[in-house]
């Protein structure tokens, strides 16, 4: 238990606020939670000027203080493997700078557009791929500074006609006040053709306190709303976490969760099983299965493609079909599927494959063509 007064008794410590004011960002504090390693200590001093580190007390209240490979610290606590070089790494692998046209809109897809809403966090996951957009010196996805005008970026959505999905991500959108986030959510909503807004948040995870009921009954205002979180390990899922996605839920807000595949955090079977299957225990529905990009900083928790296969080998069949996220590989061309196809074709006709490998031949179901009439006839 930390010596600092900003301990889960504290009257104060439900309130999202005060988690934001006693985030810890420095070795002093961090030793209120955990007993950090040489190694640690050495990787906080290097991140200085570069990379950006801080840690809601929440979240580090999960952190097992005497074990430097809990995934909770793995997944906030700087590491000296974020300093080694990798050449094929890159500031921006999934190309967000390439499909920008705004200072704050990507338009990459043809129907839909993310918003890079700002470049804050409660807590700066060291695996994240937007690392450069959050770095402590110059780095950032920004043509101009954050506070900028929005107006050519709501111009900009206005005169697009085919924009119907608009996703509000950053950093964290959420860590703007009510207010100021629903003026951005409400002239959203006064584009005819936006008909769905959607919010990237790890809040849920990191920070629950922040999904507060006032939050919820706001959004709530501008349905179809959904919320797109980040589980990465059965640990993140709390009492805490779980009573947030259910305010959201409530409040008709679908929670979906995109993990990201993390060597030495998610990449062995029974810890992604029990992540996916406790996320439906919190209704929270598994979306995607990032593969870890490539980005510098991060590259350190790139698993193989294989890896990444023979995970979803093991879940499909395994456990429940909806539990069973899309495996993808996020590229400047856009999210490609990284899982093998179950049906094939040869010389010898068609055939289906089944989770545990068993195949049959389907031929007598594919002797009708689009019009109902036998492959060949008359």
């Amino acid at each position: 238990m930390p010596e600092t007064h900003f301990t889960p008794e504290s009257a104060a410590w439900s309130d999202w606020r005060s988690q934001m004011h006693h985030r810890i960002t420095t070795v002093e504090q961090l030793r209120d939670w955990i007993h950090v390693t040489d190694q640690e200590e050495h990787a906080i001093q290097a991140s200085a000027g570069r990379y950006r580190w801080s840690i809601t007390p929440y979240y580090a209240s999960l952190m097992d203080p005497d074990d430097p490979l809990c995934p909770i610290r793995q997944l906030a606590v700087p590491s000296l493997r974020e300093f080694e070089s990798f050449p094929s790494a890159s500031v921006d692998p999934v190309g967000d700078t390439v499909h920008r046209k705004t200072n704050r809109v990507v338009h990459k897809y043809p129907d839909r557009i993310i918003v890079l809403v700002t470049g804050l966090c409660p807590v700066y996951c060291r695996h994240c791929t937007r690392k450069y957009h959050t770095m402590d010196a110059a780095g950032t996805y920004f043509e101009t500074h954050e506070g900028t005008s929005w107006d050519e970026d709501f111009a900009y959505i206005a005169a697009h006609p085919e924009i119907r999905d608009v996703v509000l991500t950053g950093g964290d959108p959420l860590t703007y006040g009510d207010d100021r986030l629903e003026a951005i959510i409400a002239r959203l909503r006064q584009i005819p053709h936006v008909e769905i807004i959607r919010i990237g948040s790890r809040c849920p995870v990191v920070l629950p306190q922040r999904i507060t009921p006032e939050l919820c009954t706001m959004l709530e205002r501008y349905h179809p709303l959904w919320l797109n979180t980040h589980f990465n390990h059965p640990q993140e899922i709390t009492p805490e976490a779980a009573a947030a996605c259910d305010r959201l839920l409530q409040h008709g807000i679908v929670v979906q969760n995109q993990s990201v595949l993390l060597k030495g955090i998610n990449d062995d079977l029974p810890t992604m099983r029990r992540l996916l299957t406790e996320l439906l225990k919190i209704r929270v529905l598994p979306y995607y299965l990032y593969h870890c990009d490539n980005a510098v900083g991060i590259s350190h928790f790139v698993t193989s493609l294989e890896t990444g296969r023979e995970l979803m080998r093991g879940l499909l069949g395994y456990i429940t079909g909806f539990a069973v996220p899309q495996y993808v590989l996020t590229t400047p061309l856009g999210k490609i599927p990284l899982w093998e196809e179950s049906l094939h074709r040869d010389s010898t006709g068609t055939w289906v494959e089944n989770y545990e490998g068993e195949t049959m031949y389907v031929n007598d179901l594919l002797l009708f063509d689009d019009k109902g009439q036998e492959q060949g006839g008359k």
